[in-house]
Formats: structure tokens, sequence, C-alpha cells
């Protein structure tokens, strides 16, 4: 696996003229409930990101964006937001800079607030000319904090999950919280920040949705790089 940040600028001239691929992991810094860090977004990115990087050699992986659209969780504490207009802004000109030394950039985001500032970042920049694509895991399951995030959390980082502290949070389907909870914010339909129920998780789980999520990433990758005559 090949990072951005471990490399000189003479290596990633010798990646770019190769056709490099930088993978972008999109994360978040918000609550998780009573036993998953602020972290899990961003740990769950950049992961994807990684072993994007070890089925595709051409894939170099950037540094995080660590801050997301995470508004709907500001009344828990610790949740860092910047709000969907800076999460789009950050990505085109971080694609615009990206693009001048790589042919293709991916963004990997594992933030469902950041779908919609992220769908408008790569349309305005594929209108621009700009080769990108945006990818994000299709879990199911539970919404937020529950037996899905939980598994693949055990699976990455056991020693950060306090499964002595999860507990089931609102179990009701997302469809019927989501008019309460844009309006309002998560706080109003669930006290621990759980959207699900973590009970049953596991690490074998988690790696079992992190080997599909990352077939799934690496299918699309490769097929576009093909399209494109790579």
């Amino acid at each position: 696996m090949t990072a951005l940040a471990s490399l000189t600028w003479t290596d990633v001239a010798d990646y770019a003229r190769r056709g490099a691929i930088l993978a972008v992991p999109v994360g978040a810094t918000e609550q998780h409930g009573p036993h998953l860090p602020m972290s899990t977004d961003t740990d769950i990115a950049v992961a994807l990101a990684e072993r994007l990087a070890q089925k595709v050699p051409e894939v170099v992986v950037a540094p995080a964006a660590a801050f997301g659209s995470s508004g709907e969780h500001q009344s828990f504490p610790g949740t860092l937001s910047i709000g969907q207009e800076a999460v789009e802004r950050l990505l085109v000109e971080l694609v615009r800079s990206a693009r001048l030394t790589f042919p293709h950039v991916v963004l990997v985001s594992a933030h469902g607030g950041n779908a919609q500032p992220v769908m408008r970042a790569v349309r305005q920049l594929r209108g621009e000319g700009h080769s990108v694509l945006a990818w994000g895991p299709r879990w199911g399951g539970d919404a937020h904090a529950g037996r899905t995030e939980t598994s693949v959390m055990l699976a990455l980082a056991p020693h950060r999950v306090r499964l002595s502290a999860a507990q089931a949070g609102n179990t009701s389907p997302i469809q019927e919280l989501l008019p309460q909870l844009r309006e309002t914010g998560l706080s109003a339909v669930t006290a621990n920040g759980v959207l699900g129920d973590p009970a049953g998780a596991s690490a074998d789980e988690g790696r079992l949705l992190l080997q599909q999520a990352t077939a799934d990433l690496a299918h699309l990758v490769t097929a576009r790089s093909e399209g494109a005559g790579r």
C-alpha cells in the first residue's frame, strides 16, 4: 500500500507518469454512540482506501479529510462539523489540485452526511473535465453506530470499541426518522446517538463487510480505469 504522505515529490512524479490513481478518504469527526470513537467514519474510509490500494497497485492513498457535514450530530459533545458547503468546496479545490499531478482521483466517503456535497463536487469537477469518481459503502443494516459499524470497527480496531458500553438506540427504520432528524437533529430521535442495535456485532462480520465493500470499490475503479484506456 502506497501512502502519499510517505512519498517525496520525485516518488510522486514517478507514480503519476505511470497513471496513478489518488484515493482520498473522506470521513467525519462525530459521535458514534457511547461505544465507538469519534473517528469511526474516517477510520473506515481510510481502511477502505488502503484495501483498495492493496488490490489495485496504481492507487496512492491521500491523507484523510477528517471533517465532514455532521450538523445533525452537533448536540452530542465532540462532534466537529464544517457543513455541506465547506465539504463541497474542500473537495472541489482538493481534486483540482490533485489533478495537476494525478490522472485520476477517487473519493472514498464513509459518512452518509457527506453524500450530497460529494455528489455536487463530483458533478462540478466532471463538468470541468476532471477524471474523478466518488464511492461510498452500501452496508445495509443499522443506520448509525449499530451492529454494522460496530462489527466493522471490531475488525479494524477492537481496542477502540467499548462493547461494555454498547446499547441499542432508536431501532425504527431510518426512512421514518429522516424528517425529524433533518429538522431537529439526531438527539431528537435517539438519546444515546445510536440508530440501531450493536448487539451481535463481531469482528468476523466486520471483516466480511470490509471484504465485500473493497471488492465493490476495486471493481468500480478498475472498470473506470479500463474504460479510460489505461
